[in-house]
């Protein structure tokens, strides 16, 4: 082979590298930047109350953590409100009562976190391992969704299920007559 072409397939083999390299530099601009986008990082579950493209008011990674069905639970995830005006967040499933967070304007209020607001729903009408039929809504804004439910299999959740507390009496000292 002469020099020439030994040249020319190089100056091939450079150009066509050239090229794929940035054939795929111009893809990647083009890609969207998934780090950008909203998920729920965990079990739970995303609602948005005010329907997909506007996420002023919403729930974020929620789920229910339950001994077992028709045992109240407890509800761990976030409420989100980035509107500009304070709004009350009222979580409903059938049988139970209605919980009702209230969440400042451009702030998020974390349920059942060390620091978060407790939050209990006395009755879980579904089975751990199941969806609960839940409504969250804000004013006369509404979302139904399906609410994951969770025991103490897991050992991140074992600490959520909700323990019935007992009163015990302590004997007295003295007896009295």
């Amino acid at each position: 082979m002469s020099r020439r072409a030994t040249a020319a397939r190089g100056a091939r083999t450079i150009a066509v590298a050239g090229v794929s390299a940035a054939g795929a530099l111009l893809l990647a601009a083009c890609a969207p930047t998934t780090t950008t986008l909203n998920y729920d990082p965990s079990d739970g579950v995303g609602v948005s109350v005010l329907g997909a493209d506007n996420t002023d008011l919403r729930g974020i990674n929620l789920l229910v953590v339950s001994a077992a069905e028709g045992e109240p639970g407890n509800v761990l995830g976030a409420l989100s409100n980035t509107s500009a005006e304070d709004a009350t967040f009222t979580l409903q499933s059938p049988g139970a009562g209605p919980l009702v967070v209230e969440v400042p304007a451009g702030d998020t209020v974390y349920l059942n976190a060390e620091a978060g607001e407790p939050a209990l729903i006395d009755l879980v009408t579904a089975a751990p391992g199941d969806y609960l039929d839940a409504t969250l809504s804000v004013g006369a804004d509404t979302k139904e969704f399906q609410l994951p439910v969770f025991d103490g299999t897991l050992p991140e959740y074992a600490d959520y299920v909700p323990v019935e507390v007992v009163e015990v009496i302590e004997p007295s000292a003295s007896p009295t007559e």
